[in-house]
């Protein structure tokens, strides 16, 4: 059997569906939710049955050809490895400097690594992307973010 990065990225792909829906299936419902046709789980589940149909669809219309067989020459692992580092200090940062710093900075980060040098680009792409995310999440769907313990701690609160 030829495995080639169709079949690798599909059974990824499903793996982290699985995950999901089990992990969907743990959150809490608020009493007489579980009568409701919409509730906390009804979206993470419908995404965990696309991601895994979709995941499948994939395993089975992999080229299976003679020329398509696994080749890793020419990908840039230690690049990947750096954007999961960045990926990894953003979940850190949350919790320290709040979402709009954490997102800009992450933002930056990833465009730098990726070769953008221009400090004007990095700006003019990051800035207005991040403050547009969180006004939507804290304006229009009044979710709350925290601001993170750097300002809290700055500015008393």
């Amino acid at each position: 059997m030829n495995i080639c990065k169709d079949h690798i990225g599909g059974l990824i792909f499903l793996l982290l569906s699985v995950a999901y829906g089990y992990y969907a299936g743990q959150i809490p419902l608020l009493p007489g939710d579980e009568y409701e046709p919409f509730h906390a789980q009804t979206l993470p589940n419908v995404l965990s049955l696309m991601g895994g149909v979709l995941a499948i669809a994939l395993l089975l219309t992999a080229e299976r050809g003679e020329g398509s067989h696994l080749k890793l020459r020419g990908y840039d692992f230690a690049l990947v490895a750096k954007l999961l580092v960045l990926v990894v200090l953003f979940a850190l940062a949350l919790e320290w400097v709040g979402f709009l710093l954490a997102t800009i900075i992450f933002l930056i980060g990833g465009y730098w690594l990726l070769g953008e040098r221009s400090v004007k680009t990095l700006l003019l792409a990051s800035v207005p992307f991040a403050v547009g995310i969180w006004a939507i999440l804290t304006q229009l769907l009044d979710i709350y973010l925290a601001p993170g313990a750097l300002f809290s701690q700055i500015l008393g609160g």
